[in-house]
């Protein structure tokens, strides 16, 4: 008896050897598998990391809405936009840091909208983000006679492309249009502004420093800086670089010529 007690004990013991053996194995594929699963969540949050500030400081994507840029920019496009080029702003914060280039006449812009009181009492964002084109830069004189832009006296009007575009109410009067005044001149070598400013007639305005006049370049289709006025320096997100994708809605399919289209 005392013999089997002792065998029965043994082996016991070597069940219990045995199973310390393979918990051992077990807690070392453990503690082997957790340094690659905390690998991969480093990697997961770097990239997210990356992500953020990529989007942040150095480019984001922009969708058009409107057609307020045709034939330039169509409804659907979808653009990258360079946002280190004037000074990237820091998210949640009014904080700019330097860019590397200023503003020129001509460029297309993104930017944050002047307060629009009038998309307020609709209910719409009253600071949307927005792209139009820089027609006006600090120092410059602006004004417009019979549709034709002229700045610091030298008509600008708009290329053969842009014909395509509709013609709408040259003689438009909106009460949008009265910031103007604060802004125009008279006696100048340009003549005297308007008493009341029109859609197609309007100006001489000079563009104080620190602020820029927008347009769009579907000029009878957009609200532009004829009627919300100029636009801070600060307000400035980005230039527009090439359109990655583009979206026809109404024929549900792609601008397959559209895509790698460069902004000008």
């Amino acid at each position: 008896m005392a013999r089997k007690k002792k065998q029965a004990a043994g082996s016991n013991a070597n069940r219990d050897s045995s199973r310390d053996v393979v918990a051992k194995v077990r807690g070392n594929e453990g503690s082997a598998a957790r340094p690659g699963a905390r690998e991969n969540i480093r990697s997961l949050l770097f990239a997210v990391l990356l992500f953020l500030v990529v989007r942040s400081f150095l480019v984001a994507g922009y969708r058009i809405p409107s057609g307020s840029m045709e034939p330039t920019l169509l409804i659907g496009d979808w653009l990258f936009v360079n946002k280190l080029r004037y000074g990237p702003v820091i998210p949640f914060t009014n904080v700019r840091l330097p860019g590397y280039a200023e503003p020129e006449r001509g460029e297309v812009v993104v930017f944050i909208s002047p307060y629009q009181a009038d998309e307020a009492a609709r209910g719409l964002d009253p600071l949307p983000t927005l792209v139009k084109r820089l027609e006006g830069v600090p120092g410059d004189t602006v004004y417009m006679r019979e549709g034709v832009l002229h700045v610091n006296g030298t008509p600008k009007p708009q290329g053969p492309e842009f014909a395509v575009n509709p013609v709408g109410s040259p003689e438009e009067m909106n009460p949008l249009f009265a910031w103007q005044l604060r802004y125009s001149v008279s006696g100048t070598r340009f003549g005297d502004a308007p008493a009341t400013p029109t859609h197609d007639h309007w100006g001489p305005l000079v563009i104080p420093a620190g602020h820029y006049f927008m347009l769009g370049d579907n000029r009878y289709a957009s609200k532009d800086g004829r009627y919300w006025g100029l636009v801070p320096r600060e307000n400035f997100r980005g230039r527009p670089l090439f359109v990655y994708f583009s979206w026809d809605r109404p024929n549900r399919d792609i601008r397959w010529t559209r895509l790698g289209h460069w902004i000008r």
